[in-house]
This record gives structure tokens, C-alpha cells and sequence, in this order.
């Protein structure tokens, strides 16, 4: 599954359009992988943490977990809380990290909140290929544990 998983990271970090994780519940080892490999993390207030159990149940992290955590995480001071001290992070403890964007008391108010956010990105109409490049220019440190490169790419606007 490790392997397998490494693809998904790879293929969000690689995608043309921004990406929003809408959280509603846990999202724990490669679930919490999963919301930070997206641009932007909405999360339900009270209900569900972000959570790294490997600690706790005696497992190491897969390379690209540490390096993705490096890069999305903002601090060693997140990183060790997170990984060496297995916390467990509520929606505005996130907020607090930096980790999360915004948080709201209701599942249905998080999702209308990660649609608006779309729709916003959507109308700006940019070009997909030059989007996905400067993430993964932005999280440079990743790619080559995830097998990507970083092309550069310029697009006239005439």
C-alpha cells in the first residue's frame, strides 16, 4: 500500500488545477497525507482530528511522508508534535499550525465553504499546466522522492 499510495501524492502534487480537501472527520497516517497533499484544507469544527499514529503503534514513516510533511507542515516545531508526540490536531489547533485554512461547525457548512473556494479558483481561468508546475516547483524538496521533475513552463499571454 505504501508504494501504491506514493502515486496518489504524486499524481495530486502533479495536477493542473488547484485542489481543496474538504475534512469532516479523522484524518489519520495516509488520510492525513492525503489532505495535505491539496492547496487548501477546510475542516469541521468539533468532530475529527488530523492525527499521525505511527508512533504510537510502533511504525516508521514512508520517506515521502516525512518529506511531504516538511514541506506542508511549516515548522520542526509542527513536525515534531505531529510525528514524535503523536498529537492530535482539532480544526482550530490547525488553524493555529498553519496547517489548516478554515474551519466550520457543521459538515455541510465545510463543504458549501470548499465549493465557494472552487467556484473563486475556477473563474480566474488560469492555465492548468503552468498551475501544477509552480506547486510542484513550490515543493521542490518532494519531488524526487515521488519520482516527479519540475519543468519549467512559460506561457505568453499576447
Amino acid at each position: 500500500m505504501v508504494n501504491e499510495f506514493k502515486l496518489v501524492v504524486a499524481d495530486f502534487i502533479s495536477l493542473p488545477l488547484p485542489t481543496i480537501a474538504c475534512i469532516t472527520g479523522h484524518a489519520a497516517a495516509a488520510g492525513f497525507m492525503l489532505a495535505i497533499s491539496h492547496d487548501y484544507l477546510i475542516m469541521r469544527k468539533g468532530r475529527g482530528v488530523l492525527y499521525m499514529s505511527e508512533i504510537d503503534i510502533g511504525m516508521t514513516f514512508p520517506d515521502y511522508f516525512m518529506d511531504l510533511m516538511r514541506e506542508k507542515l511549516h515548522s520542526p516545531k509542527n513536525i515534531r508534535n505531529i510525528c514524535l508526540h503523536a498529537m492530535k490536531i482539532k480544526a482550530e489547533d490547525g488553524i493555529k499550525m498553519g496547517i489548516i485554512d478554515e474551519a466550520y461547525d457543521s459538515s455541510e457548512e465545510c463543504m458549501e465553504a470548499a465549493l465557494k473556494i472552487g467556484e473563486k479558483l475556477g473563474l480566474r481561468k488560469w492555465n492548468g499546466e503552468v498551475y501544477g508546475e509552480i506547486r510542484k516547483n513550490s515543493l521542490k524538496g518532494l519531488l524526487p522522492v515521488l519520482g516527479l521533475v519540475n519543468r519549467e513552463v512559460v506561457v505568453a499571454r499576447l
